[in-house]
């Protein structure tokens, strides 16, 4: 298969892209509600009783509208939000009606609870009303909190890896359950002297199967899209909050045995220090000296037969807020700055001395993000120092413009080492309608190393469009074989060539263009919606020749109770360089070449609500000379409140003429995770993975004794799953004390 497509006019086809989008500003179907914010000048106790004397003849936000199933009629479901302020801390008082029989659906009592398949009461605010950064907190029946940060617009949801100060406590009732919550103006950013923010409150009531919220959200967006929230109209300008200092020191114990070494058993110990500093209302210092992550949860294994690095998300708290200033920028596959390249190489820790992030808003449009991380280096890795620079221009209301700037360099011991560095300048437009049907989005950025040579640049354009029934979608990536990002992810880059040893970095272009509808049906058939669309990811070397394609035909149906139904079938082709081990067996590889090969699966989610639900796939098809069946599934139960349960598998079995038998790669994976209370938890995963030849053992045990303050206990066990033999283990104690 070999292909021409006409790179000539690239440029200006994108331009008239982003002309047609960028004129759309189509406005929301429904006026968005407002609500006074009104001082109370008595005290409030937070215990989940609406009583005292400051809740009374307050303005009230009811009559929500309904987001799921259907969003054309109000809720069925009644839910009655109040809200005020005193100095600390702003309050929130709501009354959930429930008028049906059964249990409320709680996955578990640990915070950060998932929220689509949990009843809940949310919060969505936007301090600076700009469309495009804020913050969430949640309650679920129980009372259990989850908190976490809103970034893109809230168009991917809410990002929980954040947690920070406030309170709540819940009453349930026969009929109604009472969420009573304390934010305090120190845990958030917002500017002082405005007097309008914007929120949105939500209620997800799975008995019934409906989701709501005050201000009108249409189905086909996430619930939490700030575009569609209401107007917060404060009595007073917002005063300056307090100076918010948080000193957050931890102390570990450690043991490891490596057996696959010189079976030798290593003890240490370790104390550092985290400092949270809010230098305005709006900006924070972060500082970190001597961090520890060992109470990080382990990375989900999956199979991997792309033949690509696998992206894996950030989980280290230092990295977390504001995030999204400094790893936004590029692409998914394309980024510039990744923060687990940092203190982090092959899955190995490099230690790191200390780092300080300073990140926020300034004034209404500009957000400024500054970070410089020094590590110690080990035997493997020499000392690094990492820094960044990202600024961020509000344009167009919902739309943006950023500018980055990477610096690595290398240090011998103290000395800087000058001839071993890498640069990276960049510039992004992210573009947003304000219905948020357009999304749209370009970048260039340019590398510096010694002796990089020329073709060291990136460029990409992206466009979406999404209603209730069509989305389309461009993007095109174009990656120069010198571009150099060593704190990035850029993983089609580079390849192995057998011949040399070495991992060669070559130019690619990628075209990427998706169509499809999603059909919905009258309120009285028994599913929600039909969909049907069409995909292709095309790669192209730098004289146009196709390298890698695919074409993806999905169909998905999902219906009232939550279950749901895909059926996907797939066109590949692969122009493989090298002779290619594509069993990753170490056997025999085929010959470099040419490959057409179909393949298809197809996926079944049973009702999640259920205590007991499952996942099942199951596929078939051609897989480059031979062929290839995969199939996998997992059982999930919910003891609730108290326990969730999982077993899952995932079997592929690659059958290819010059193998002697069938290669079956095997992943299970089971977990159980227990919440004794709401503050103590206890987490165990289990993953078998043939492909990498491990299982993993990895147990957590945490007690939350006070808000924000922890005491960890993390045991692990690696093994080979060729003879079972132990490979290491290690067990780790750790305190953290958060000092407000």
């Amino acid at each position: 298969m070999k292909t021409t497509p006409i790179l000539k006019g690239l440029t200006k086809a994108t331009l008239v892209v982003l002309f047609s989008f960028l004129s759309s500003f189509v406005k929301s179907q429904k006026k968005l509600p407002s609500i006074e914010m009104r001082e109370v000048t008595s005290a409030i106790t937070i215990d989940g009783e609406l009583n005292e004397e400051g809740w009374q003849n307050l303005p009230l936000a009811n009559d929500f509208y309904q987001s799921v199933p259907f969003d054309t009629s109000y809720a069925k479901t009644k839910t009655e939000v109040k809200i005020t302020y005193d100095k600390k801390f702003i309050y929130i008082g709501a009354v959930c009606y429930d008028d049906l029989d059964g249990d409320y659906i709680i996955q578990s009592l640990k915070r950060d609870f998932s929220y689509p398949i949990s009843d809940a009461f949310g919060i969505y605010l936007d301090p600076f009303d700009d469309h495009q950064n804020g913050f969430s907190f949640a309650v679920n029946p129980k009372g259990v909190q989850r908190e976490g940060l809103l970034q893109d617009g809230g168009i991917y949801g809410v990002s929980t890896s954040w947690d920070n100060y406030w309170f709540s406590e819940v009453k349930t009732y026969p009929n109604k359950w009472v969420v009573e919550i304390a934010i305090p103006f120190t845990s958030i950013r917002f500017k002082p002297g405005t007097t309008k923010w914007r929120i949105n409150f939500s209620r997800n009531d799975l008995k019934r199967n409906e989701g709501s919220s005050w201000a009108y959200v249409p189905r086909n967006f996430n619930i939490a899209t700030l575009s569609y929230c209401g107007e917060l109209l404060w009595d007073k300008p917002v005063k300056k909050a307090a100076r918010n200092i948080a000193i957050i020191p931890y102390v570990t114990g450690a043991t490891r045995t490596d057996y696959e070494g010189e079976d030798e058993t290593t003890y240490n110990a370790n104390i550092g220090t985290d400092a949270k500093i809010g230098i305005s209302s709006s900006l924070q210092l972060d500082l970190t000296v001597n961090p520890d992550f060992s109470q990080v949860e382990v990375d989900r294994q999956v199979t991997n037969l792309s033949r690509f690095s696998l992206f894996f998300p950030e989980r280290r708290n230092f990295f977390i807020e504001n995030s999204d200033l400094f790893s936004n920028f590029g692409f998914r596959n394309i980024r510039p700055f990744f923060s687990r390249k940092i203190g982090l190489n092959n899955g190995q820790i490099v230690p790191i001395l200390a780092g300080a992030r300073l990140s926020g808003k300034i004034g209404n449009d500009w957000r400024i993000g500054v970070m410089n991380i020094q590590t110690e280096g080990n035997e493997a890795n020499t000392p690094q120092n990492y820094s960044v620079l990202a600024l961020q221009k509000t344009v167009l209301k919902n739309s943006n413009i950023g500018f980055i700037g990477l610096n690595r360099l290398a240090f011998d011991h103290t000395t800087p080492t000058y001839d071993n560095f890498n640069r990276i300048l960049g510039v992004d437009f992210n573009y947003a309608s304000e219905d948020r049907k357009w999304l749209g989005k370009v970048f260039y950025h340019h590398s510096f190393a010694p002796n990089i040579g020329n073709n060291n640049f990136t460029h990409a354009s992206f466009a979406r469009y999404n209603d209730k029934n069509w989305v389309f979608m461009w993007n095109h990536e174009y990656v120069g074989n010198n571009y150099t990002a060593d704190f990035g992810f850029v993983p089609r880059q580079t390849r192995f060539n057998p011949d040399l040893g070495i991992q060669e970095k070559r130019t690619f272009w990628r075209i990427e263009p998706e169509i499809g509808y999603t059909f919905f049906p009258k309120k009285s058939e028994r599913y929600l919606n039909q969909k049907v669309f069409l995909y292709m990811d095309q790669y192209l070397d730098s004289k146009g020749e196709t390298t890698d394609n695919l074409i993806r035909l999905q169909y998905g149906l999902t219906l009232k109770n939550t279950s749901s139904l895909n059926i996907f079938l797939k066109q590949n082709f692969t122009k493989l360089f090298f002779n290619t081990d594509v069993s990753f067996s170490g056997q025999t590889p085929i010959s470099n070449g040419d490959y057409n090969y179909v393949d298809g699966y197809i996926e079944y989610t049973s009702n999640r609500r259920k205590k007991l639900f499952f996942n099942a796939f199951t596929g078939y098809g051609e897989y480059y000379n031979g062929n290839r069946i995969s199939y996998g599934a997992e059982v999930n139960y919910r003891l609730q409140p108290i326990g969730k349960f999982s077993l899952g598998i995932r079997q592929n079995s690659i059958h290819l003429p010059q193998l002697d038998k069938p290669v079956d790669l095997t992943l299970v994976s089971a977990t159980a995770e227990l919440s004794f209370t709401k503050s103590i938890f206890f987490t165990t995963f289990f993953q078998y993975n043939t492909q990498i030849q491990n299982f993993n053992i990895n147990s957590r045990l945490q007690w939350r004794f006070k808000p924000m303050s922890d005491l960890y206990l993390v045991y692990t066990e690696n093994y080979l799953t060729t003879n079972t033999s132990i490979k290491n283990r290690g067990l780790v104690l750790k305190f953290v004390y958060w000092l407000q």
